[in-house]
């Protein structure tokens, strides 16, 4: 069978593509604003990236609807390498979950690259509930069907999902009280006014340090460095717990997979560097580096895990 001269030339042509990126400057696009968590750790590996391939990676924050303006915007970026995405757990996974309106498919309209970080959660309480365990929490959650009340950053956030998918596990049922911004529950939490809620480690580990809060527990399956003595969620008894908020570099669908594979070794390389590794660990964040096909492996397992909570709990957002 003779292979037609328009494919070889295609091919040919991806293979000189590749070999030339990048020839100009590279947005990588924030979802969130400025200054966040997510901002930080997109700029500390748009430096590295720009260094290691001799473009600028220039860092865009494109706020709005949750992630879904930054995101879609990656969708429908032309697949040639030079529009990337800083996504997140929020974005690619739970808003999807919660949402009818996002205008994009996290498996079908991206390219993954790589993952660079997660950032865990705590699993927090006031000093007024009288709980010093996960499972006293539970005992104490039982015995007052929705009494107890968390805070989240918003329905459908990575903050909320997070204590559903505790509470489902545990089979309990709490009241959620949304905030705007998963910060904006840390002062009803000292106070009192909100018995509980799992906020990212390291927005909260001043409070707990402190003793004005109590940390029961983290959502990673390994303990936090930073906690070395908290158990984590399995450790606590809670079977097959480990969730985190991610972040990684996805490309629109399309995307050659020379270039693909190319900011792939790239990141790799820059995440085992030690400044990026110190870097990342300021903002909470432990490295991890995956190929395409995990990354794309483990949104999908995630989209199906939340999907199942999402319904079973009836959570919507529109």
């Amino acid at each position: 069978m003779r292979i037609p001269v328009a494919v070889i030339l295609f091919f040919f042509s991806l293979g000189v593509l590749a070999q030339g990126y990048p020839n100009r400057p590279v947005r990588m696009i924030v979802p969130f604003a400025s200054g966040g968590g997510s901002d930080t750790v997109g700029r500390v590996i748009a430096q590295a990236l720009s260094t290691s391939l001799g473009q600028g990676f220039v860092v865009e924050n494109r706020t709005g609807a949750g992630g879904a303006i930054g995101a879609d915007t990656v969708a429908k970026s032309a697949p040639d390498g030079y529009t990337l995405l800083l996504g997140s757990t929020s974005e690619i996974v739970h808003l999807v979950n919660v949402s009818t309106k996002v205008p994009y498919d996290p498996v079908k309209d991206f390219a993954p690259v790589s993952l660079v970080g997660s950032v865990p959660m705590a699993l927090t309480v006031s000093q007024a509930v009288p709980a010093s365990s996960v499972q006293e929490l539970v005992q104490l959650a039982r015995a007052q069907p929705g009494k107890l009340s968390f805070g989240s950053g918003g329905t459908g956030t990575t903050t909320h999902l997070a204590v559903e998918l505790f509470a489902a596990t545990m089979g309990i049922k709490m009241t959620h009280v949304p905030y705007k911004g998963s910060g904006a529950i840390i002062p009803d939490l000292l106070n009192g006014n909100l018995q509980l809620g799992m906020p990212l480690l390291p927005a909260i580990l001043p409070q707990a340090a402190s003793g004005k809060v109590k940390i029961l527990a983290v959502s990673t399956a390994k303990r936090a460095p930073s906690l070395p003595n908290v158990p984590t969620l399995q450790e606590a008894g809670v079977k097959g717990y480990d969730t985190t908020l991610w972040t990684g570099i996805l490309a629109p669908a399309g995307t050659p997979r020379e270039i693909v594979a190319r900011l792939h070794a790239e990141t790799v390389a820059a995440l085992a560097k030690p400044e990026v590794r110190d870097a990342l660990a300021k903002q909470g964040a432990a490295p991890i580096p995956s190929t395409p096909a995990e990354f794309a492996a483990a949104i999908a397992a995630e989209l199906q895990t939340m999907g199942r909570l999402v319904r079973d709990a009836g959570i919507k957002v529109e």
